[in-house]
């Protein structure tokens, strides 16, 4: 049984990282059957990056590489029906929630006005989490920001990159079903990734307040929420 390594959970959420809740997302809609680990340390992982994948022996790195090993692994049929040109839309998606993630993930570790509702929602639901590990991560993150490139904006444009990146994405979901018709797909399972982190959290970012605005990525997010909780 293939071993899926990600970062704890949070707010009801299996994953408080977009990228491993996107991987846990997709084998539950594909019903893999799995184990997954919820760590912090990173030192086994390829790339030193959560999350990875243990599967026969291998060891596999980077969500989107985690699922095309078990798309081929498994003979995973789930994009089957989809075109040239969904495929191509798909790809287009998953780049702009990648860079949805810079300003999901700077609103938790660099915002003031933030940070300590995240610090304390960690603290309180992971005991074993010190409060130290959170300061060195804390800082960790603040030098991404800044050679990422996200770090040197001010805290208004931060957001409103990411509202452009959530309109974006906005714009594929319909008011039922899913991107590409009545089932869902990969690219759903990526979508359910990142908005799962924004709308469940109980932390009233600018982010969380265009997802709130938005009625058809909450019963997005929602429909595929409850598809890939466990029973």
């Amino acid at each position: 049984m293939p071993t899926l390594y990600s970062y704890p959970d949070l707010f009801g959420v299996a994953d408080n990282n977009p990228f491993g809740l996107k991987v846990f997302a997709f084998m539950r809609l594909c019903g893999v059957a799995f184990e997954q680990r919820h760590v912090l340390d990173t030192s086994n992982a390829p790339r030193g990056q959560l999350p990875y994948l243990v599967d026969g022996g291998r060891t596999i790195g980077d969500s989107d590489a985690i699922i095309a090993h078990l798309k081929l692994e498994y003979g995973l049929e789930i994009d089957s029906k989809l075109s040239a040109r969904d495929v191509d839309l798909d790809c287009m998606a998953r780049r702009t929630l990648e860079d949805l993630y810079w300003s999901m993930s700077y609103s938790r570790w660099q915002d003031d006005r933030y940070w300590s509702s995240f610090r304390g929602a960690l603290l309180s639901t992971h005991p074993d989490i010190s409060a130290e590990t959170l300061e060195a991560a804390r800082e960790y993150n603040r030098k991404r920001y800044y050679y990422q490139g996200i770090g040197r904006y001010s805290p208004d444009r931060v957001y409103e990159r990411g509202v452009e990146d959530l309109r974006a994405i906005a714009s594929l979901v319909g008011d039922e079903g899913f991107v590409f018709g009545p089932s869902p797909t990969t690219l759903d399972a990526s979508i359910y990734g990142f908005v799962a982190n924004i709308y469940y959290y109980d932390i009233d970012t600018p982010l969380r307040q265009y997802v709130m605005s938005r009625p058809n990525l909450v019963r997005h997010t929602r429909a595929i929420h409850a598809l890939v909780q466990p029973k």
